[in-house]
């Protein structure tokens, strides 16, 4: 039982990582990214075509494809983000459907159909392990993967309230017109912004590559387990992610108790849970405003 409860902690460091890019985009943009977890496919195939081709170790790997991601995501909001976002909530959505099935089609293009894996650029690490008292074994890897999405996640949240490019960011999330008027250029925060976002899924494609084996269309189950993080975790700050990771992960470890195929079930019960309580939360915080509209209406 100990062993298991460790383990879904150190799967919910996994799964903070995999959401961190979508929350973080999603707060500043108001755009839900569903070509987040092709992105972080193609991340992951950057980083082992370095490795491969230029015999580069996986650090140096990761910071050149958060460079490059981070470039890819200022021009995808110029190009793309910026002009479909003036259409309406609903555009930016279709646009990243499609950037997710263009990106899908492509890496399968180029790379086939079979599977890769980043663990042999760490050697011993991918299999190696850190002994509890009890007999209790933990992979080193998910370890370094939990400790990775603390400090992302610690990291992103300093940016956002100690520095000037966090204010401006959170200043034009909160009211791009207003923040215009003060003489922050919102496009540009905006597209930093975006960069970052995606600069992010570098480091959850080296965690998915380290962890598992992975192809061409794996960026569907990555982009599902992210938005259950953020819907379970909700918005705000970028802890409710690492708490959203954490309840999805004990609710597929608990499930996976109960029953051996329960795994993905018992994170999609928690994901409906979730929805069904925030719903409800608005419905009730909708009832309350009316009520008091009427109370303090003229008689």
């Amino acid at each position: 039982m100990t062993s298991q409860l460790i383990n879904a902690v150190l799967l919910g460091g996994y799964y903070a990582i995999l959401a961190t890019g979508l929350a973080f985009m999603y707060s500043v943009m108001n755009i839900i990214n569903l070509a987040h977890g092709a992105l972080i496919v193609l991340a992951a195939y950057g980083i082992w075509l370095l490795g491969e081709t230029m015999g580069l170790p996986l650090p140096v790997g990761i910071v050149i494809m958060a460079i490059a991601l981070f470039a890819l995501g200022m021009a995808l909001h110029g190009l793309v983000l910026a002009r479909a976002s003036a259409g309406g909530e609903l555009l930016p959505i279709l646009a990243t459907f499609g950037l997710s099935i263009i990106l899908d089609n492509l890496l399968f293009q180029t790379f086939g159909a079979d599977s890769l894996s980043l663990a042999p650029m760490v050697g011993d690490l991918s299999w190696a392990s850190f002994e509890l008292p009890g007999f209790i074994f933990i992979g080193k890897l998910s370890v370094y993967i939990l400790l990775a999405s603390i400090l992302l996640i610690a990291g992103l949240e300093w940016m956002l309230r100690h520095t000037g490019l966090g204010h401006r960011i959170q200043a034009v999330s909160q009211d791009r017109a207003t923040a215009s008027l003060l003489g922050i250029d919102a496009g540009r925060t905006a597209a930093i912004a975006t960069g970052i976002a995606l600069a992010t899924g570098a480091i959850a494609a080296a965690a998915m590559g380290l962890r598992s084996a992975w192809g061409p269309y794996g960026g569907s189950a990555q982009l599902l387990f992210a938005f259950e993080v953020v819907v379970i975790g909700g918005l705000g700050s970028l802890w409710r992610v690492m708490a959203g990771a954490m309840v999805l992960a004990f609710a597929q470890s608990l499930a996976s108790m109960i029953h051996p195929q329960g795994f993905l079930i018992g994170g999609h019960l928690a994901f409906l849970t979730a929805v069904f309580l925030r719903l409800h939360g608005s419905s009730w915080n909708l009832k309350s405003l009316l009520a008091r509209k009427r109370k303090e209406a003229p008689q």
